[in-house]
């Protein structure tokens, strides 16, 4: 047993129980603006949130309330902010997904957030309007452990690595793209970033990327001390790819994936999808006399964009010294069999707060991936249907009996037994529709999402999910097509890690497993930008009727914004 488990281990069963005190308000005053950004050396707009890209970082502690009051002042577009794994219970409203649980904020308008960080953990937040997540619309949220209690390991210190890819096509062009005909895709990243630094035509492992300390694209580098334990917060933001992180000459401790711990494991590899997030232990042990790369590169997708580096820079050697190795390669990245033996490494840390999944589903709905065309457009798709949004949030809708403002007819629930997922569909016509699946509140609802192949033969791509205002048990992954009664044999019902995030892998099939027990109206959708924008999504909704309190800036938009016009003119 290595060092580090063992001081998790003995770090668990001194957790304290919380200590009773008010929660603290933090407040933030935000102006969401375009301006001119180097993040890869490379000027072009980003949208920055109070003159800085990325925006602020966040932190609080479990249980205290963040307010922050956001201005459009972006000339020509709507903006909502979603904190990425923060449940909003009670405040659904909240959740900052336009159309669903919000009306776009309009320019020149404000709106406040104000919500209660529930969990500890590492989270993020981001843009959920159009594609402005691609644009540069994210910082970190930090959820410290509450007052009295404390985490199941020890460190000496901590990082925060943000991780995101990055183009110069502007996205308003990405997005033309997409809806073109013929389709225009948006092709791999120009460089990816680690807390909104990269470098573009240079190479910092060889030594040509010339700064002189003010460059927005310089490396923050992280200044270690030996002998000490550290902990890194490596949240993925990516609009498209997949990632693999290393440390050179350092193993890396998973402890906590998504806000919830984990049993702790060793890995030399962090396999990292859009939307995940990770803390993982480095113990500094090496050589003090010298540097080490930390190398984040893509996966799952073949690579055409440089890794992104910086350094774990010891405190007694100069930042300047560049390490003699060179920094460590990722993975083949086409090697999926690595990326599941990881995935299926995470198990959940019985815990204080953590409760295994319930033993039997109340309802389960099986959800095909396809990629499909529409009057000549392509388009990603659920069981044959591509998600459109309409002009009235759901949450609105819902609570005041608005049926009209969406398709009352709900989606299909599966897809045919014979559907073969190894080909191209014989069939690519979809529908588009904004229909919603219903749940029964505090019903325990099954997931099943199975991967195909897409319009072209011989390719499946790997899709990480994100299901809002809930967190889910993983209770497995295969390959091939799922099959009741049989593949459920597979099933993790005794420590499932918990997640908000999950990826498919290709020509497979991912489960989860949640209890719908959150009033709301939440999104459930692929998180790689792009193909959220093609239709690759569907909304859950539960208990709409018992939410109150939604502010009326939340829904002054199509039906729910003319009812209260004539409310007021009654």
């Amino acid at each position: 047993m290595s060092v580090l488990v063992a001081g998790f281990i003995l770090a668990l069963l001194a957790v304290t129980p919380l200590a009773l005190a008010r929660p603290d308000v933090h407040r933030f005053k935000w102006e969401v603006e375009y301006q001119f950004w180097s993040p890869d050396c490379q000027e072009r707009p980003v949208i920055a949130i109070n003159g800085r890209f990325p925006g602020p970082t966040i932190r609080a502690k479990a249980g205290d309330i963040v307010h922050v009051d956001l201005t459009n002042k972006l000339n020509t577009e709507g903006v909502v902010i979603h904190w990425h794994g923060i449940r909003q219970m009670g405040t659904p409203w909240a959740d900052g997904t336009a159309a669903i649980s919000q009306c776009a904020i309009n320019p020149g308008e404000s709106f406040a957030y104000r919500f209660v960080v529930d969990k500890p953990g590492t989270y993020f937040y981001h843009g959920h309007y159009g594609m402005q997540r691609s644009a540069g619309l994210y910082g970190a949220l930090i959820v410290d452990v509450a007052n009295g209690k404390s985490e199941p390991f020890h460190y000496d210190g901590e990082f925060d690595l943000l991780l995101s890819d990055w183009w110069h096509k502007s996205v308003h062009e990405q997005e033309i793209g997409l809806s073109s005909i013929p389709f225009r895709w948006i092709n791999e990243p120009n460089s990816l970033l680690i807390n909104g630094r990269g470098q573009y035509g240079c190479s910092l492992a060889a030594g040509t990327c010339k700064f002189n300390g003010t460059e927005q694209c310089a490396p923050r580098v992280l200044r270690v001390f030996p002998n000490k334990t550290y902990r890194l917060r490596i949240a993925s933001t990516t609009a498209l790819a997949s990632l693999s992180v290393a440390v050179a000459n350092h193993k890396m401790t998973v402890v906590e994936a998504d806000g919830n711990y984990v049993q702790p494991f060793e890995v030399e590899n962090l396999y990292i999808y859009s939307g995940e997030s990770y803390s993982v232990l480095i113990t500094t042990d090496q050589d003090p006399t010298k540097n080490y790369w930390i190398s984040v590169g893509v996966v799952g997708r073949e690579p055409n964009t440089t890794q992104a580096l910086t350094l774990l820079n010891y405190v007694s050697v100069r930042a300047a010294v560049l390490p003699a190795s060179p920094p460590p390669a990722a993975p083949r990245w086409n090697d999926y069999t690595s990326m599941r033996a990881f995935a299926r490494k995470i198990h959940a840390l019985p815990h204080y707060s953590y409760a295994p999944p319930p033993a039997r589903f109340h309802r389960r709905i099986a959800l095909l991936n396809t990629q499909n065309k529409y009057n000549g457009q392509t388009k990603w798709a659920i069981n044959n249907v591509s998600l459109s949004l309409p002009t009235t949030p759901y949450l609105g809708s819902l609570r005041y009996n608005l049926r009209e403002a969406f398709d009352a007819t709900p989606p299909p629930e599966g897809f045919p037994f014979d559907y073969d997922i190894m080909v191209p569909a014989s069939k690519t016509e979809c529908t588009v529709n904004n229909g919603i699946y219903l749940l029964q509140l505090n019903t325990t609802i099954d997931v099943v999402l199975q991967n195909a192949n897409t319009l072209s033969a011989n390719t499946s791509e790997i899709h990480p999910w994100h299901l809002h205002g809930h967190d889910f048990w993983v209770l497995g992954y295969g390959d091939g097509k799922f099959v009741e009664g049989v593949s459920d044999r597979k099933f993790n019902l005794k420590n499932p890690p918990l997640r908000n995030t999950v990826v498919i892998f290709p020509y497979g099939w991912t489960v989860l497993r949640f209890v719908a027990d959150n009033p709301g109206a939440w999104a459930f959708h692929c998180h790689i930008e792009p193909h959220l924008h093609m239709g690759m999504g569907v909304v859950l909704a539960e208990g709409v009727e018992r939410v109150r309190g939604i502010p009326n800036e939340a829904l002054k938009c199509g039906l729910t914004g003319k009812m209260f016009m004539d409310s007021k003119r009654g």
